[in-house]
């Protein structure tokens, strides 16, 4: 999930869109310059699961490289743990010191790299089985991925995609084990001070299966063996298997600050093109429906309401009356001006979760714009989740006030349960549910289980961070809402101040009965009609995302993916303005949960999306993967359903104060 090259200005990056892709380092990112002859480190990742060759995902587990099945050769002193960041070990990263000797500008062909290896029976199905799922080999050679060079027949392109395979099936569909690697790497000359050096800017694998490669008698050489006699490990008995290496250097006239350019592919771009625009014309067609509705039908009612002020009641009874009676005919929005600001039900749930919605929506919006102006570069594996973690808990604050004002508004008393629970409810729910999905990671012996000190990092992130700043935020929040009794159920009236965000008419002390919905506007289909909309906005590049979050890939396609936040916001408030209007019109005053709900459906397509690419392109033949990815597409979903429902409430509850503010009402 990553990066760009340089970094624009936000309009010159909307007018260049397609140039977002290139690289741009943060200071202290700097570049490793080598010695002709100097030792090139070469680092192992964890083991991932890709698309096979039925474009199908089998697993969704990572193994560490050195998981004692695959047998791969290891340093001399043990592997050593090379130090990563929060968001990398969250992503499953497992990155460890190897064997392999890389020296700069020197060619070696046809080095072992340790002693031969034994598989028995047990391990020669493990790994056989991880070859027909289609596991990809991770290494890292100065922070670039090694790759395979792949051929993009669309855009007719060649371009580097990370990941090597652990192995490939013959045409009988018998696992082969890849033993055998040719290195290819480039390097571009830079001078300093007269001498040359020399950088790295890309890292090709070409991963082979050659049966009859042996040791040699010299230390560090090998036979490599010939190509077309391939290895394959025996189910049944031992394998002996003798791993292999050469390395190639070429220099390049790439430079090192666009050396990701070759990684970072953009797949058909035209669907993303299309589905910009598709989304724009849901988006013109929405604001037109909006638009006309407060100019044309809004402006109408207002002026003939506000027209009723000037008669005498007493001395026109008949005609007052009768324009009265011909205002109700024609719209019913007014007649509940005496209920539409009546506290809802549950009025601290929802305060907590529009607090937190408040919470993701500057969370989402602040990292988008930073990863679109090139400030989340892939060099710095995790950044972005890093990034993720720690500005959502730096935004606790607006969370707290937001929940505290809006709770306030509702009438709450019960300040106390809601500057605790704000941070702590939604949170924690999410929390829970991802220590329990990574129980079963952790019970399937995956290296993506996320260690017991990540999970106390994250623990202390949210209550030094979090917590504390979300509950200064609902002090504040509380201080600085309408001061004064309130009683155990919600106000029937409410004073006005120039702090309070109270509602511009007076509320009854009997509630009005509401009428039964018809049609769309009855609960379920209300608020399915309104989701499918914002989910439309989103859907493409959604699949993007997720393709690229269980494949392992990097995404980076920021500039598409803040055009079409933006245009989901936007569509999630026309929507739910639609929906509240038709419902004030049906004389249906409950609109805020309603209101929260058809927005935060967008969440739920989300989810049904994910159940249909795991139906289409997904095959695990476990429980365990199933759960996992069922859980962490619950997880997703409910985000974006806080997110998605926040701004459609938001949006409805300004809508509702401008009209209702711009009527006389006794």
């Amino acid at each position: 999930m990553r990066l760009t090259d340089r970094a624009y200005i936000l309009a010159s990056a909307l007018l260049a869109l397609p140039s977002l892709t290139s690289a741009f380092y943060l200071p202290g990112v700097a570049p490793t310059s080598y010695d002709e002859g100097q030792a090139v480190p070469l680092f192992v990742n964890h083991l991932t699961p890709s698309l096979s060759r039925d474009d199908q995902l089998h697993s969704v587990f990572s193994y560490d490289y050195y998981h004692p099945a695959f047998g791969f050769c290891q340093p001399a002193d043990g592997p050593k743990d090379v130090r990563e960041s929060l968001g990398s070990i969250l992503f499953g990263d497992r990155i460890r010191t190897s064997p392999f000797e890389l020296k700069m500008a020197k060619n070696e062909t046809c080095k072992s790299i340790c002693a031969e290896t034994k598989f028995d029976a047990r391990s020669a199905k493990f790994t056989n089985r991880r070859i027909s799922q289609g596991y990809n080999i991770n290494w890292l050679v100065d922070g670039l991925p090694a790759a395979q060079l792949n051929y993009d027949g669309v855009t007719k392109t060649k371009f580097y995609s990370p990941g090597f395979a652990l192995g490939d099936l013959d045409g009988s569909g018998k696992a082969l084990l890849n033993n055998h690697y040719d290195i290819m790497i480039d390097y571009h000359k830079v001078g300093f001070g007269g001498k040359d050096k020399y950088r790295v800017v890309g890292v090709l694998v070409q991963p082979e299966s050659r049966r009859d490669s042996r040791n040699s008698d010299e230390p560090g050489k090998a036979e490599c063996g010939t190509q077309g006699d391939v290895m394959s490990l025996n189910e049944d008995g031992e394998t002996t298997v003798t791993w292999t290496y050469s390395v190639y250097w070429k220099e390049s006239p790439t430079a090192w600050a666009t050396r990701w350019d070759k990684y970072l592919h953009v797949f058909d771009p035209k669907i993303h093109w299309f589905s910009l625009i598709n989304s724009a014309v849901f988006v013109v067609f929405l604001v037109g429906m909006v638009s006309m509705i407060l100019i044309r039908a809004l402006k109408k009612d207002i002026a003939r309401y506000n027209r009723l002020d000037s008669f005498n009641l007493e001395d026109l009874d008949g005609t007052s009356a009768a324009i009265e009676d011909g205002v109700q005919e024609d719209s019913g929005w007014k007649l509940v001006h005496g209920d539409v600001f009546r506290c809802p039900k549950s009025p601290l749930l929802l305060s907590i979760m529009l607090g937190n919605g408040a919470q993701l929506f500057m969370m989402t919006g602040v990292t988008v714009a930073f990863a679109l102006l090139g400030l989340l570069s892939p060099s710095n594996r995790g950044l972005l989740a890093t990034a993720i973690l720690l500005i959502s808990a730096l935004f606790g604050g607006i969370g707290g006030y937001v929940s505290a004002r809006v709770y306030k508004t509702f009438g709450g008393d019960a300040w106390r349960r809601n500057i605790i629970m704000t941070p702590l409810f939604i949170p924690g729910i999410i929390f829970g549910a991802f220590f329990i999905l990574n129980l079963f990671v952790w019970a399937k012996g995956s290296s993506g289980a996320v260690p017991f000190g990540t999970m106390l990092a994250l623990v202390l992130i949210w209550f030094v961070i979090s917590v504390p700043l979300s509950v200064a935020g609902s002090w504040l929040g509380f201080k600085q809402a309408v001061s004064q009794p309130w009683s155990s159920k919600c106000p029937l009236q409410l004073t006005r101040s120039k702090q309070s965000i109270e509602g511009p008419t007076k509320t009854n002390q009997i509630p009005r009965q509401v009428p039964p919905m018809a049609g769309s506007l009855r609960t379920i289909p209300s608020i399915l009609l309104t989701g499918i909309l914002p989910f439309g906005a989103i859907f493409v590049e959604l699949y993007f995302i997720m393709t690229s979050l269980w494949t392992n890939k990097i995404y980076y396609m920021f500039g598409f993916l803040f055009l079409c936040y933006g245009l989901m916001i936007i569509t999630s408030a026309a929507t739910t303005v639609l929906l509240v209007y038709f419902l004030l019109c049906a004389e249906n005053y409950r609109w805020h949960w309603r209101a929260f709900a058809g927005a935060g459906m967008t969440g739920g397509y989300v989810f049904v999306n994910a159940l249909i690419f795991w139906a289409t392109r997904v095959s695990f033949g476990g429980l365990t993967g199933a759960v996992l990815y069922v859980g962490y597409s619950a997880l997703i979903s409910f985000i974006v359903f806080i997110l998605t429902g926040s701004i459609g409430f938001f949006a409805s509850w300004a809508f509702i104060h401008r009209i209702y503010g711009s009527i006389k009402v006794d």
